[in-house]
């Protein structure tokens, strides 16, 4: 059973600087947790819904540079609250180099807190705001960037990975 989202949505349980706390993820390629990913760099970005136009953009920016995150030993996963069928149909039919997360329950989303009460044209909904969250090897987040725009993001992320990491 899905709960209709009601009022604002807890507060969220991640900041910068502080360790992430465990969750299990729901990916393409089966059930992880974030802790697997610990030794690596990860980053996680959060988008509204598979196969809508800036959605799709957005996983072939990250998807075109995914080399160059490999070779700083950063994890790429894609995060939204669409099922994994779904994910593996969006997946397939762009060609992503890295896993997508089915966070159907939305508690990843609400951990991170990216599910929020949003508006289009004075009708107000519950969905995912466009976050991305980069996380060290040893599991604290260490860059957030929220409320964000598609167009370079990708690159801006590379960007800021290869500064922390210097």
């Amino acid at each position: 059973m899905v709960k209709k989202p009601t009022g604002n949505p807890p507060s969220h349980s991640v900041s910068v600087g502080k360790k992430v706390k465990d969750h299990p993820l729901n990916t393409t390629q089966g059930t992880k947790r974030l802790k697997d990913f610990r030794g690596a760099w990860l980053l996680l970005y959060f988008y509204p819904k598979d196969a809508t136009s800036g959605c799709t953009q957005e996983g072939l920016d990250f998807s075109a540079l995914a080399g160059a995150f490999k070779r700083l030993n950063t994890t790429l996963l894609g995060v939204s609250p669409d099922s994994v069928s779904s994910h593996q149909k969006f997946k397939q039919a762009h060609g992503f180099a890295f896993e997508l997360v089915a966070d159907e329950d939305k508690s990843l989303c609400q951990h991170f807190g990216v599910w929020v009460k949003k508006s289009l044209y004075g009708r107000q909904y519950m969905g995912v705001e466009r976050s991305s969250f980069l996380i060290d090897a040893n599991g604290t987040l260490v860059m957030e960037w929220r409320k964000v725009k598609v167009a370079g993001h990708a690159q801006a992320v590379l960007t800021a990975v290869k500064a922390h990491q210097q």
